[in-house]
């Protein structure tokens, strides 16, 4: 594998970053382990176009010390991260009118793709859109969110897993910088706010009816959302739905009541579906052991 010189690296990073064609980025240099420290590091910078290509020599020296390079737009943006991705999986975006704006190989046969919408996505929305790409093309939705690290092309992967058979590793290298975007953007974005408003018209209904059934000789039960507003939990998604779960599972509730209103809160985080449902099925049978315990039950 060819050296790269600073002018093929600088030459790369700003094909990439005119494709992303965001004001500002924000650069992450990790490494895995320093020596004399506990666990890795993660140095943070945030840059414009300008600083980010007058800092290339430090970067580089950093990736020469082992740091990989990472690069995402600062605050909200238009773009979606595909990570991950196979030859093939790219061939199936182009075909399906998904063409990204940026394509990087990270590794030999191993791809990262940056897809470009017509707008700038509010947070929520850029990830769901995010997900739903991944989930449609077989990327790793563990890396699909609004603001995940990409590489920044010109520098080499440093994990050790991709490390290449003479002990070198592999240049992230520039496939393709149109910085266009996607033809089935529009359509797409509109057919994920559609599923995204009848997602919380669910959830909405859900909550309704729990406060309009009464349970005999109990009365009316309190809301999830009454134990997501209560400061006691801190916003603390997995103890509010432990603490709902004791709580209506003691008055009567059935366990599917009490696991469609968890499911009301974006689960996304705990992974896929089968995640998502296992998630909700635990935090049931923890609740269903404290109650047997006697303790835990909110008065």
């Amino acid at each position: 594998m060819a050296i790269h010189s600073i002018e093929m690296t600088a030459a790369a990073v700003r094909q990439q970053v005119a494709a992303m064609e965001v004001q500002d980025f924000e650069i992450g240099l990790y490494q895995p382990e320093i020596q004399g420290k506990a666990g890795p590091e993660m140095l943070l910078r945030t840059w414009d176009r300008e600083t980010l290509m007058k800092s290339i020599p430090w970067m580089r020296l950093q990736n020469l010390l082992g740091r990989n390079i990472y690069i995402r737009p600062h605050g909200e943006h238009n773009l979606s991260l595909l990570d991950d991705l196979t030859p093939q999986s790219l061939a199936r975006l182009k075909e399906a009118g998904f063409r990204p704006a940026l394509i990087l190989e990270t590794s030999p046969g191993n791809f990262q793709a940056w897809l470009k919408h017509k707008e700038v996505l509010p947070r929520t929305l850029s990830t769901a859109v995010a997900k739903k790409l991944a989930q449609k093309f077989g990327a790793d939705i563990g890396a699909a969110d609004w603001r995940h690290f990409g590489r920044l092309a010109g520098f080499t992967n440093r994990k050790q897993s991709r490390q290449l058979a003479d002990g070198r590793f592999p240049f992230i290298r520039l496939i393709e910088a149109t910085g266009t975007s996607y033809p089935e953007a529009e359509r797409f974005v509109d057919e994920v706010r559609e599923e995204m408003r009848r997602a919380e018209t669910a959830r909405r209904a859900v909550v309704a009816r729990s406060e309009a059934r009464p349970i005999a000789g109990i009365g009316r039960l309190k809301t999830i959302e009454a134990f997501r507003s209560n400061p006691v939990y801190a916003g603390d998604g997995n103890r509010i739905d432990l603490a709902y779960a004791v709580y209506a599972l003691a008055r009567g509730a059935d366990q599917a009541s009490v696991g469609a209103a968890i499911r009301t809160r974006d689960l996304s985080k705990k992974g896929n579906e089968k995640r998502q449902c296992d998630y909700v099925k635990r935090t049931i049978e923890k609740a269903l052991a404290t109650i047997e315990r006697g303790r835990g039950i909110e008065r």
